[in-house]
């Protein structure tokens, strides 16, 4: 018997799936081409800066990256400058952005570019990935932006994205599987950055802006959902002692074992059991965080006289202007820009 020429056509699963996912794509892809914030990474498709952002970005808001980006690529515009420059260099540079082994390792994987590749950056996320440091998610960022291969990209933002969006959490395999199905392969690329700036400015932890978002009519969330628990920050107080002599100040190295901040160079730490001091001799105060955890520090002003033990860690009296020069750790360079040190040779 005939199909009446009235009859409604059907389509099967997986053909409305397609259609959904077409329409889906072109309303995010409209979007961040007129939302997008401008970033100075996303001025070229340069393997190197595109690689160097991406590294910058793990674990750290952009707000924090933009001058430590720049203040980097001035002081390696390619990837032979910085893997022509000694590591205390470079991590004098990084430093105030924290998780300095990200930096140790972009170093070893520049150096192994320029001398067992010739200098070029791999174009594939299967090769980028035999790089040190680099891991999925930055082989996915790069080969995809840079390239144009059509892998996706998973992050903190995007699996938050998914997972509002289809009303169910996922995670490892069955996550970044979900992320390949609507991956663009004709814009990899843009859609990558676009589903990662969605997740940072509209689809935020807190607060998500759900009447603006491109992606409101497939969402089964429309809201923030469940809101996981956070644990406790833990709050420690430390004292810090400031030794000047002759226009130097002593600093002492973190061990080359320690778990966070190795090699990194700092101001003495006090220990608990010292005296009170008198109260002219107490600097200042500041705050610092460090993952989980918040720090209330005090400085103090010491007499050479009082110079405490080194014990196994190297000290060294540095010139006060190249203190900026050595890689120092966050709270050190934050302690002394308060105390008005001259950001001279690192760049404040």
């Amino acid at each position: 018997m005939a199909k009446p020429a009235h009859a409604p056509e059907t389509f099967e699963p997986a053909v409305l799936r397609r259609v959904s996912n077409a329409a889906l794509r072109r309303a995010l892809l409209a979007w961040y081409a007129t939302h997008r914030r401008d970033l100075p990474w996303r001025h070229d498709r340069d393997p190197y800066r595109v690689w160097v952002s991406e590294i910058m970005l793990q674990q750290t808001r952009v707000a924090a990256v933009l001058e430590h980006y720049r203040r980097f690529l001035e002081a390696f515009p390619t990837i032979a400058a910085l893997a022509s420059a000694p590591v205390d260099r470079v991590l004098a540079l990084w430093s105030g952005l924290g998780y300095y082994r990200r930096a140790r390792l972009l170093h070893q994987a520049a150096r192994q570019v320029c001398s067992e590749l010739g200098g070029e950056i791999p174009h594939t996320a299967a090769t980028l990935r035999e790089l040190p440091g680099v891991g999925r998610y930055t082989a996915a960022a790069v080969a995809s932006i840079a390239h144009g291969e059509p892998v996706a990209v998973v992050d903190g933002n995007v699996e938050r994205v998914l997972s509002r969006l289809d009303g169910a959490a996922r995670s490892g395999a069955a996550l970044w599987l979900r992320a390949q199905e609507l991956l663009d392969p004709r814009h990899p690329g843009d859609w990558n950055q676009a589903i990662m700036e969605l997740g940072a400015t509209v689809c935020t932890v807190q607060s998500p802006q759900c009447p603006v978002c491109p992606l409101r009519p497939w969402c089964r969330t429309l809201g923030a959902g469940p809101r996981q628990p956070q644990p406790a920050r833990k709050r420690l107080s430390t004292t810090r002692a400031l030794i000047q002599h002759a226009h130097r100040i002593y600093l002492v190295q973190r061990p080359a074992d320690v778990a966070k901040m190795a090699g990194m160079w700092e101001l003495p730490e006090l220990t608990a059991s010292a005296a009170e001091p008198p109260p002219e001799a107490v600097l200042c105060t500041v705050r610092h965080s460090i993952t989980d955890t918040d720090y209330r520090v005090r400085v103090l002003r010491l007499p050479l006289k009082l110079l405490p033990p080194a014990g196994k860690r190297a000290g060294r009296w540095v010139p006060c202007d190249q203190i900026f020069a050595l890689p120092l750790t966050g709270l050190t360079r934050k302690i002394l820009h308060k105390l008005g040190f001259p950001a001279a040779s690192g760049g404040r």
